[in-house]
């Protein structure tokens, strides 16, 4: 986004902070000259090869090593199986010629001690790595060396993070909640300090005790976590010691603010004069300076001093893909270093302006911003924090440097406190690739200080304004090019955008009674729109293609109308109705681009004297025919697709939704489409559906529904005299997720609660058949047992519903008779509890997420469209090869179905096996299956799922033409002149 000026909004916004951090040219000089004997001495005494400075100057996390790096320390020591651990050592061996985690042994050695002895070395040569960045395995030990530690250093201070996964389950919750209060019992022992800023303290997670911290779960979190974590705070208080929350992602920004408040109110009530409540605030989000003012604002209201750790910020990349993926305006996040740097420095000095109200815990790894904040805050009570296991070098340089810009009697030096780690060994995984992932960035100031490349001058430089984006980052609605912009979307997690979204559901009216359509209707529409046919055919396209765009745009202008359409029609919950909006936008905008590219005349090569052009022009009239479970985006779909190219459209919606149908019918109509060129017939499939597809006009089918109704509209056809026309069937899927001994549990049972219960399992994409390996499955079925009691079901109008109702009593009922089968003859995994009060939402028809599990795949015979989830358990071969898993896609292969497959492995070359072997459209390796993004996985199976070509891929417009190639005899009219006065400046003389 840019302002009047034509400056970035990001640019301008760090424009402002500049300002705010108070730092003259003159002043920088002071932080250059403080800083760089820190910096000199660095590099004169660099760090051991196992500190994170010196690993990633060796191997870049961009580097084949480095990769191969990460993920044997994310997977290697968690894989419960020797056999797919030999896997994954020879899928990441393969990445680098020379193993560093193994001493630098050459490949030709390691084939001498063995697979089992690399194995072994391995794991060992990790579990050393891991010592590096994990401060101890327990408490106790942790205190004890924090003991031995302070023994050359009395100032130093800790703050201990008892390491996690996020909570899924309430037995999650339970164990972190545990852990933290023996920490504080542990840390109370050793005596109460003479206050909190002095004596060591823990960091918490708010994920970590609660499931659902999310912000569409506000009501939830307020009556379930505050309780817990006031418990802490409670101990905290006694002990007087300090507790800090840690940061969250952007989305929770509001929620973890309303969270301190409450438990700033109830310090204020129950602990007035103890000063340990703290909140971590990252300097990396553009609302950061916002939220230390807000912080300032709540210990004022409640006259407090509270603690404020400044941090430069985890998960940029997460935050990065996530506005893309959502289509949001802007990044939350800035997207240059130096906007950080200016950030931190103006925060900074935003919190050290009140002493009295907040004490300041600066943690930072970069030596000007160190140097900016030691020259900012003379006199001001403050410290310095660094995590365990990084930044040594540096710190020790501080500690041990003469300042020699600092007055006759310089204030005494800020003392410093380690972030400190503590748990076991596979609980350091995921904080350890998180470690390198932050650092390992080509523009950290870890990475840059251990390059000899970068001159000290480069280094000590101030952070500067960057007038525009960085090139390889553009904005979210930039993300497809100039050609197609990517729908606008709309936060759910922003109160602003939430609001706008129930506005729209209290005010929408109610839609009118649709009355049916009938046989004689579909024969009279279906000759009016051949008559309209060529007209609409012999529309340029430049003009058809502008239809789609303008209705884009205004189906963007009503996006939150048209959320509520869907969630009153359609049942759908408030995140699935607003992606289906974005889809039709994004099916619209796509469609024109590709018509444009694609359907234009070709010129082709041919002799000389000849002109060929190839032409593609519209069938005539296309039956579309669209289902309820996406009423908009696939009844949107099909019929861009086919008038764009030239068609006239005879569009059949589902019967349970016709009124989205007409209301996105009206915009094409407002966006310049003739009424003449679309009719829209409701009734049942079965007489206005199938007189559609029986009619002698039809010149194509485009139909996405059941297997069963395809085949039907298959047989019509084939039995129809006349021409042969096309059917482009989307049908549904038993779709399956292999899950080997590699993959994370807490990512497996994410993807899992998303891709098999999202939608009430009402998307023909959902996951069916859940393939987990042996040595695991135990484990992942407790995990996702747990994460289902925490669903929702619910009103689909409540933003925190989970779990809205199925469309029907039809199809309710269908449900209920295969769950009475699957109660009879498989076992019983997990269930969502039914809330008691739904009898009066929707007539009763919800269906609370269940999971059996079955004795072979092929006990899975019949489609099931709701939240019913299948498992099967499977083992490779202890030989070290894939014959175990090429089994069990031969077996999901031969089900005969092949629309979506979910692959959730760490093996790199098992994943692209899987890929080969399966006979499905869409393969989603590491990630949920469903939600296919137009333009980006085009999406369609194969089989018994359809006929192609994918929709929202490069192939699909050209189906619903004919093509004409058109070829003229230029030399016809007595010669070749072109030929003739081309050749004439060759041959004739001078």
């Amino acid at each position: 986004m840019r302002n009047e000026s034509g400056e970035s909004n990001e640019s301008y916004q760090a424009r402002t902070l500049h300002g705010r951090h108070g730092l003259s040219s003159a002043d920088w000089g002071h932080v250059a000259q403080r800083a760089r004997p820190w910096i000199e001495a660095v590099r004169t005494h660099p760090a051991p090869f196992w500190a994170l400075e010196s690993l990633l100057q060796s191997y870049p996390i961009s580097s084949p090593e480095g990769l191969a790096l990460m993920r044997l320390a994310e997977a290697l020591l968690r894989i419960p199986d020797d056999a797919t651990a030999a896997r994954l050592m020879r899928d990441q061996l393969g990445r680098t010629p020379f193993p560093l985690w193994l001493g630098g042994w050459s490949a030709e050695r390691l084939q001498h001690v063995g697979l089992p002895g690399v194995l072994n070395m391995a794991r060992h040569a990790l579990r050393l790595l891991g010592e590096q960045f994990v401060f101890a395995q327990d408490l106790p030990a942790a205190l004890a060396r924090a003991h031995r530690n302070r023994q050359g250093q009395p100032q130093l201070r800790y703050s201990f993070d008892m390491l996690g996964e996020g909570a899924r389950t309430a037995a999650d919750t339970q164990a972190h909640q545990t852990a933290y209060h023996q920490a504080i019992e542990l840390l109370a022992a050793r005596g109460v300090p003479s206050s909190p800023e002095e004596g060591d303290g823990l960091s918490i997670k708010l994920s970590a005790l609660e499931p659902r911290y999310e912000a569409l779960q506000h009501a939830r979190v307020m009556q379930q976590l505050v309780p817990r974590v006031t418990q802490l705070v409670d101990a905290a208080a006694r002990a007087n010691l300090n507790l800090t929350l840690d940061a969250e992602e952007s989305e929770r920004l509001p929620l973890s603010l309303a969270v301190f408040d409450a438990l700033a109110r109830h310090v204020a009530q129950q602990h007035p004069h103890w000063r340990g409540l703290g909140l971590a605030v990252q300097a990396y989000q553009r609302r950061a300076i916002d939220t230390v003012d807000e912080v300032i604002a709540i210990a004022r209201r409640q006259r407090l001093r509270l603690m404020v750790r400044l941090v430069k910020g985890a998960y940029w990349d997460a935050e990065i893909k996530r506005a893309q993926v959502l289509g949001l305006d802007d990044y939350p996040v800035w997207t240059h270093k130096d906007h950080t740097d200016l950030a931190y420095l103006a925060c900074a000095r935003r919190l050290l302006a009140e002493p009295s109200l907040i004490y300041p815990q600066f943690a930072s790894h970069n030596a000007t911003s160190i140097a900016a904040v030691m020259h900012m805050g003379q006199h001001i009570p403050f410290e310095l924090q660094r995590l365990h296991g990084m930044g040594t070098g540096l710190y020790q340089a501080i500690r041990q440097s003469t300042d020699a810009t600092a007055p006759p009697h310089p204030p005494p030096r800020p003392p410093v406190r380690i972030y400190a780690p503590v748990g076991a060994q596979r609980d350091l995984l995921a904080y350890l690739v998180r470690r390198l992932l932050e650092n390992g960035a080509n523009a950290s100031f870890v990475h840059q200080l251990a390059d000899p490349q970068q001159s000290v001058e480069t280094l000590l430089a101030p952070p500067q304004v960057q007038p525009s984006a960085p090139a390889h980052l553009p904005l979210p609605r930039d993300l497809y090019g100039p050609a197609r912009r990517n729908a606008r979307g709309l936060d759910l997690c922003s109160p602003t955008d939430l609001a706008a979204v129930q506005h729209a559901l209290r005010t929408l009216p109610s839609s009118p009674e649709v009355p049916p359509h009938g046989p004689q209707d579909a024969t009279r529409a279906m000759a009016s729109l051949a008559r309209a046919q060529p007209r609409w055919n012999a529309t340029p396209l430049v003009e058809r293609c502008a239809v789609l765009q303008r209705t884009a745009d205004a189906l963007e202008a009503r996006l939150a109308e048209f959320c509520a359409r869907l969630v009153h029609e359609g049942r759908k919950t408030l995140g699935d109705a607003l992606a289906e909006v974005r889809e039709t936008i994004d099916l619209c905008r796509y469609n024109a681009q590709q018509a444009m590219a694609q359907l234009a005349p070709q010129t082709l090569p041919g002799p000389t004297g000849e002109h060929n052009e190839l032409r593609l022009h519209g069938r005539g009239v296309f039956v579309c025919i669209s289902p309820w479970n996406f009423p908009l985006a696939i009844f949107a779909g099909q019929g861009v697709a086919a008038l764009v190219a030239g068609n006239t459209v005879a569009a059949k919606p589902a019967a349970q939704t016709p009124a989205v149908a007409d209301a996105f019918a009206e915009l094409l109509f407002d966006a310049g489409l003739p009424r003449t060129a679309l009719r829209v017939l409701h009734g049942p499939g079965p007489t206005v559906g199938m007189a559609l597809v029986a009619h002698p006009l039809c010149a194509g089918v485009s139909f996405t529904g059941s297997t069963a109704v395809a085949k039907r509209i298959q047989r019509q056809l084939a039995a129809s005299e006349g021409p042969i026309v096309p059917l482009i069937a989307e049908t549904g899927g038993l779709n399956a997720m292999i899950v080997d001994a590699s993959a994370l549990p807490e990512q497996v049972v994410d993807a899992v609660l998303q891709s098999a219960f999202g939608s009430a399992g009402q998307r023909c994409s959902c996951l069916r058949l859940l393939c987990l390996h042996t040595s695991i499955a135990e484990a992942v079925l407790t995990m996702l047992a747990g994460a289902m009691q925490t669903l929702v079901l619910g009103d689909p109008a409540d933003e925190a519903t989970d779990i809205g109702p199925i469309v029907d009593r039809a199809a309710h009922a269908q449900l209920c008779q295969h769950l009475e089968r699957l109660e009879r003859d498989a076992k019983l995994v997990a269930r969502t509890p039914m809330p008691p009060n739904l009898t009066a939402i929707h007539g009763a028809t919800h269906i609370a997420p269940v999971v059996f599990e079955l004795g072979s795949v092929a006990e899975l015979r019949e489609e099931i469209f709701g939240p019913v989830l299948h498992v099967v358990r499977w083992s490779g071969s202890d030989a070290g090869d894939d014959d175990g898993v090429d089994q069990l896609v031969e077996q999901i292969n031969a089900l005969g179905y092949g629309l979506t497959l979910g692959v959730q492995t760490r093996l790199d070359q098992r994943a692209e096996h899987i890929a080969t072997q399966a006979r499905v459209g869409n393969v989603y390796v590491n990630r949920n299956m469903i939600g296919a993004v137009v333009g980006v996985q085009p999406f369609g199976g194969q089989g018994l799922s359809g006929t192609g070509p994918k929709a929202g891929g490069p192939h699909y417009l050209p189906r619903f033409c004919v093509e004409q190639t058109v070829t003229l005899n230029t030399a016809a009219a007595g010669g070749n002149a072109t030929l003739l006065s081309a050749a004439h400046q060759y041959t004739a003389g001078p």
